[in-house]
């Protein structure tokens, strides 16, 4: 933890003294690290000997109340250099679900593949397909989904960064079971790089926040997507960000009003990896630069931006340098700026870890998950932290 140290004064500067201490009473209650336990938790998720859990913001998160679901990648541990992810492409990687029913104290392991959906194709991102599993074929959506039933939740899903294709699933018993998978088509646009990042408007209309290739082919650049008519097309609206050297991608994005929307990005270029924050203030149809809250990131990692109910917003990340960790940051004046960084974790065991989605449950508090390795064993996990968020 910081320090920050008192200077001497001379004896009778009682009101030197009081300003001094109060300034260092303030720093030290705003740095928030590890060695917190009152106001931090970690729990793990998903550990098992031999295997490897990853990318959570790949996947999605959603909640109902102290409900959660989270989304994740289960393949085999191999360690491949200390500069590339440990798990083994030559077995099969699956993609499953993680559920808690008491705001993310504990929770139990679920795979869609068991019902016949949610399965990797063909040679997965980062594995192969479990051989003994027959995932459906992609349809075009019929249309009429409901985005505004109670237990609805959606997830999409890429099948190659740079090239696409994606799909989407959606369900309406809070991910028990899913309809799908539907081929993701945006008009104007190819090379679509899904992960789940969503706005329900209405009924039939929902906002997608994704990436696409850049007009080299490679990845990516954000870009903005509306359907008014339950799925059944999905129509491009605006580019987030311009077209970068480098990439510009994964979007993590919140409403604030009727007509405002921020979206945070992962940005990579030569120079550096950080996140950046892009604001629209018609409904996405314009986007420009408001803010950069994490300026070095070390190896980079994705965002994830929540709306907490007072107003604020929080921010969170894995730090792929050392100290290897979890971060958090919050902006109390919609992104304009950002604290210090919160050092919620700082005992990973190298690089491979990250990729936070984030919630808050009914009690206020923030609950992280991402995947962590550490000192312990050498696989990668699936972990939650609850914050107080105070």
């Amino acid at each position: 933890m910081r320090s920050y140290r008192i200077r001497s004064v001379r004896s009778g500067s009682i009101t030197a003294l009081l300003v001094c201490m109060a300034i260092s009473n303030f720093f030290i209650s705003n740095d928030l690290h590890a060695d917190n336990p009152e106001r931090i938790k970690h729990i793990t998720v998903y550990r098992e000997k031999g295997r490897f859990g990853g990318w959570p913001a790949n996947h999605g998160i959603w909640s109902w109340g102290n409900e959660i679901l989270v989304g994740f990648s289960r393949g085999y541990y191999k360690y491949l250099g200390p500069d590339r992810h440990a798990i083994d492409r030559e077995r099969p990687e699956e993609h499953l679900f993680a559920r808690s029913l008491d705001g993310g104290e504990t929770w139990s392991i679920e795979n869609p593949a068991e019902k016949g959906v949610i399965v990797p194709y063909g040679a997965a991102l980062h594995g192969t397909q479990p051989p003994h599993l027959i995932p459906k074929t992609p349809l075009d959506c019929p249309g009429s989904v409901e985005f505004t039933h109670p237990d609805f939740a959606m997830t999409l899903r890429m099948l190659d960064v740079n090239v696409g294709p994606s799909l989407f699933y959606y369900s309406y018993d809070r991910g028990k079971d899913w309809n799908g998978p539907f081929i993701l088509k945006v008009q104007q646009v190819d090379g679509i790089a899904a992960r789940t990042d969503y706005i329900v408007n209405d009924k039939l209309d929902c906002m997608l926040f994704l990436t696409a290739a850049k007009k080299n082919g490679r990845e990516g650049r954000p870009f903005c997507a509306r359907t008014y008519n339950g799925g059944e097309s999905w129509n491009f609206v605006s580019w987030i960000a311009p077209e970068p050297r480098g990439f510009s991608i994964m979007p993590s994005t919140v409403r604030l009003s009727k007509t405002n929307l921020l979206a945070a990005v992962r940005r990579r270029e030569s120079n550096g990896k950080w996140i950046e924050i892009y604001i629209s203030k018609d409904n996405g149809n314009n986007w420009r630069f408001l803010s950069k809250p994490a300026p070095d990131l070390g190896e980079g990692n994705p965002p994830s931006l929540i709306r907490l109910t007072d107003g604020r917003l929080c921010l969170s990340y894995g730090y792929r340098a050392k100290p290897y960790g979890i971060r958090a940051q919050i902006s109390s004046d919609n992104a304009k700026t950002w604290s210090n960084p919160i050092h919620l974790r700082d005992d990973g065991a190298g690089r491979d870890i990250g990729y936070v989605r984030s919630v808050q449950r009914s009690d206020g508090k923030i609950i992280f998950v991402y995947y962590f390795c550490d000192k312990q064993s050498p696989e990668r996990y699936i972990a939650a932290t609850i914050w107080d968020g105070k």
